[in-house]
């Protein structure tokens, strides 16, 4: 009789055929198993109910410690998927109970609904400046990935964090290098010690000069005595960081492809008959930020969905295929439509004791920063056929390498 484990399904790199490969893996779920880049196999979660459940399972650490095929020195150290798996339990991805609830309580309190509400002036004011800069060439082709995409969130963020904006180039080079399926082995730890050194750099200078900013909060962080390490403080820049502007960078950039692929749903948001909220929560389930997030990894046998999940083994999940799923969102779900009354119960920001802190910043930026380039730029079209869009090779965020536009055609 056939494993599940005989013939994995084999993620693609270059993302050739994202929408095939999400119908194949929620057509193998609820737990399909899958091959990664470098040959490396894992449990994918790709139904949305399994997904709630075993988020939420205490079963599945975040520690890598739990990990068999690490353990057993099947991993190369150089495989650059181990830059989003914390090799110690020193931060919010790598930690669960108790202590993932304390360092999320001294990191999470600057992403609470109310403080993130105060910064909607600020956010209104950056995209006036970035949409007023796109003005000198919108009737020509350029890159609106680079020039607003990118430029919205990492200001926010770097301001937030006190990262100066001379760094923002050098940041986005090094991210895009650290969330590559394909960065060549001694790339990838250059790019890895290249991140530390400016964190560590820049948690030197809040120390030397105290800011009014998060890094300094941070480093004074002090919740009943209780206060966070420096490899702690490291750990949390590295992810809010990469987090706070990578997930928006590609929710802006994916909604407004949506919206010009489908000039019908964009005419829904013109004349009043959807909202942008409805339409940016559909564009989170229909192409999440995220592809997949990995791992977390099994303290004991656990048995779901027909299959044995052993101790050791990790586990992803494929917020791609969740977002396909006919259970949760009808029987349409490869169609965006910003009318559909259940993206709203998308999880592709996560769920359980690890969803995204980040998640209503990222909104705000969304529902402040999209009417307004629409209605500065209402005739705005791409400058090349959607079927040439190029994706990143990432099998990890859901990302273009450009999106070029023309604003005033």
């Amino acid at each position: 009789m056939a494993s599940p484990t005989d013939n994995p399904i084999v993620l693609d790199p270059y993302v050739s055929d994202l929408e095939g490969e999400r119908e194949r893996l929620y057509e193998a779920g609820p737990i399909a198993w899958v091959e990664l880049p470098g040959g490396v196999r894992t449990w994918s979660v790709t139904h949305h109910q399994a997904a709630r459940e075993l988020l939420t399972d205490s079963r599945l650490s975040k520690n890598m410690a739990h990990w068999g095929a690490y353990n057993r020195g099947e991993i190369s150290p150089t495989w650059p998927l181990l830059s989003v798996i914390p090799p110690t339990p020193t931060n919010l991805l790598g930690t669960d109970g108790a202590e993932h609830k304390r360092l999320r309580t001294l990191t999470a309190q600057a992403f609470t609904p109310r403080r993130v509400e105060k910064l909607r002036p600020r956010i209104r004011e950056i995209t006036e400046e970035l949409l007023d800069a796109l003005e000198e060439r919108a009737n020509e082709p350029q890159d609106l990935k680079s020039e607003f995409s990118f430029k919205l969130p990492m200001r926010v963020i770097g301001e937030l964090y006190g990262v100066e904006e001379a760094a923002h180039g050098q940041l986005r080079s090094l991210y895009d290098k650290f969330f590559s399926s394909v960065t060549p082995p001694e790339e990838f730890l250059a790019t890895r010690e290249a991140l530390v050194q400016f964190y560590t750099e820049l948690m030197e200078r809040k120390k030397a000069n105290p800011g009014d900013d998060l890094t300094t909060a941070l480093l004074q962080a002090n919740e009943n005595g209780d206060r966070m390490t420096d490899e702690e403080v490291l750990g949390t820049l590295q992810i809010v960081v990469a987090a706070g502007h990578e997930t928006t960078v590609n929710l802006l950039t994916n909604t407004v492809r949506a919206l010009l692929r489908f000039p019908d749903q964009l005419e829904l948001l013109r004349t009043g008959k959807a909202t942008w909220e409805a339409a940016i929560e559909e564009s989170l389930r229909w192409d999440p930020p995220t592809t997949n997030f990995i791992f977390r990894f099994a303290t004991e046998d656990i048995e779901y969905g027909g299959v044995t999940i052993a101790k050791g083994d990790s586990v992803m999940i494929s917020y791609g295929a969740i977002g396909r799923d006919r259970g949760q969102h009808g029987d349409n779900p490869e169609v965006f439509d910003v009318t559909r009354k259940t993206s709203s119960r998308h999880i592709s920001f996560g769920y359980g004791p690890h969803v995204c802190p980040g998640a209503p910043l990222a909104r705000l930026e969304a529902q402040v920063a999209l009417p307004m380039l629409f209605e500065r730029y209402p005739d705005m079209k791409l400058a090349v056929d959607d079927s040439e869009l190029v994706p990143n090779p990432s099998v990890i965020v859901n990302s273009l390498k450009e999106f070029p536009v023309i604003l005033r055609p």
